[in-house]
Parts: structure tokens; C-alpha cells; sequence
């Protein structure tokens, strides 16, 4: 089964994530917007580990998940996201998949 990887846990229901894969998480708790270098590290050794029908979910810091996305986009040569799409009328809230293909650059 894919892997869901989640750039923090930080207290959010990411349960309808796991319709697409397990949920793994790349950092826990507040992290230094500013420690670019350390997300890096922090992130690499566990998405070295990712596959090409992985997914990574959005949320948490900007920054963070702009280091998680390169990691995979260049580890892949594409970039599978989820997005969570909030609730409208009746709707519940719900993630949403997009993949964007890269080997054209």
C-alpha cells in the first residue's frame, strides 16, 4: 500500500487520508520557519524511502512542505499531493488528489 506522508502532525483529523495509503508523518510539533537546513535533513531520510505512487499531504508551514514537495518532485520526477477540499453545504471535508507529471521540464 502507498504511503501518505504528512508534513506535521500537529493535532488535525487526517483519517480520510488514509483511503490513499499510510499515514506517515515527516515532523512533530513546532519546528523554526527559519531552519530550513534541519527540515531537510529531518525530511530526506524518510522520503528517501517514498515511491513513485506515494503522496504528500499539505499542511503545517509553508516552508516545510515546499522542502517535502522538491524532495519528492526530484526523488520522482513527479509530485502526488493531497489537498483538503473544506466542507460545502452538506458536503463533509474531505482530501482531494492532484499529480503533476514532470518529466517534460
Amino acid at each position: 500500500m502507498p504511503n501518505v506522508y504528512i508534513i506535521n502532525k500537529g493535532g488535525h483529523d487526517h483519517s480520510d487520508a488514509e483511503r490513499f495509503g499510510d499515514l506517515v508523518f515527516l515532523s512533530t510539533g513546532t519546528i523554526n520557519r527559519y531552519a530550513v537546513s534541519q527540515m531537510f535533513r529531518q525530511f530526506i531520510n524518510t522520503l528517501a524511502k517514498s515511491d513513485p505512487s506515494d503522496h504528500i499531504l499539505i499542511t503545517g508551514l509553508t516552508v516545510m512542505s515546499v522542502v517535502a514537495c522538491a524532495i519528492f518532485a526530484v526523488k520522482h520526477n513527479r509530485l502526488n499531493l493531497l489537498l483538503y477540499k473544506s466542507p460545502r453545504g452538506r458536503e463533509q471535508g474531505h482530501y482531494v488528489e492532484r499529480t503533476l507529471m514532470l518529466e517534460d521540464i
